[in-house]
């Protein structure tokens, strides 16, 4: 069995590709090793995972991730699946270069991801060219979900809220300030914590406070990654649920920044496994 993972902060996609060609899907809590130590990594592979393999073992598992950005990184992942599927090959690549294979197949292209992070490349139709730095939800990852969720929530506890929101995200959310200063600053994963207002911003992106934030953050995620690449001569292609959910304001500020709006998908998962079919 190929075992195909596209992971983010908030969860994990599984394709299990059997040995008969028929492909099983799952998903799981997501894995990103940079905030997980290994015994959580492991026991998150066993209770999720172990049973939907069952005894036909794997024998690769291709994974895509947030935070793989170095070799150690990638060592931890490949002990971690190993002590669950002993013997099998890993592989582990940035959650860029499957938005990137997802998008484009082997073709050369501009692919973003907008979903709890952000970030984009050039890609050559094998290998990503060139990239932005993403710089994570304190540093970047403009238009992201944990972005959007940022600026709602800073202007939340700066009282900068239109009233009818902001009674209405009380009655929903009951969070007080210190609960939100640690759930940022103390409680692991807060860049899950924040992205998960995205659906509140959803339910209200027609009112002119949120319209204009989602504007306003998806003009900052172009203007400060996208000048690194031609976009003149290619289109720009998105991927994840952010980019998915807020096509129709995306693609105008694609559009009002002089660039081409191309392929807009929600998941990379199923474009991965045709790109692994293909070989």
């Amino acid at each position: 069995m190929v075992i195909i993972a596209d992971s983010g902060s908030t969860k994990t996609s599984w394709r299990l590709i059997k040995k008969n060609g028929s492909v099983a899907s799952l998903q799981t809590a997501g894995i990103n090793p940079v905030f997980m130590e290994n015994e959580a990594i492991v026991s998150l592979l066993k209770d999720g995972l172990r049973e939907a393999v069952g005894g036909e073992g794997a024998r690769e598992v291709d994974f895509y991730g947030a935070g793989i950005v170095d070799e150690e990184i990638k060592g931890r992942l490949s002990f971690c699946f190993k002590e669950v599927f002993p013997g099998c090959a890993v592989h582990a690549s940035s959650d860029m270069l499957a938005a990137a294979r997802a998008l484009c197949g082997h073709t050369a292209g501009i692919a973003c991801i907008l979903g709890t992070g952000s970030n984009c490349c050039f890609y050559d139709g094998e290998n990503i060219a060139q990239s932005a730095k993403a710089g994570g939800f304190i540093l970047g990852d403009e238009a992201s979900g944990a972005y959007l969720g940022k600026r709602l929530i800073s202007d939340y506890i700066k009282g900068l809220l239109p009233a009818d929101l902001e009674s209405e995200f009380n009655s929903r959310y009951g969070l007080d300030y210190p609960a939100i200063v640690r759930k940022v600053y103390k409680e692991p994963l807060p860049s899950r914590f924040l992205a998960s207002f995205s659906p509140f911003i959803n339910e209200f992106k027609e009112t002119p406070y949120m319209a204009n934030l989602l504007k306003e953050s998806f003009s900052a995620f172009i203007s400060r990654n996208l000048h690194h690449f031609d976009t003149g001569r290619y289109s720009v292609n998105f991927v994840g649920s952010i980019a998915y959910h807020y096509s129709g304001i995306l693609k105008e500020a694609v559009i009002s920044a002089g660039m081409k709006p191309g392929v807009i998908l929600k998941e990379p998962i199923d474009g991965l496994v045709e790109y692994h079919k293909s070989f």
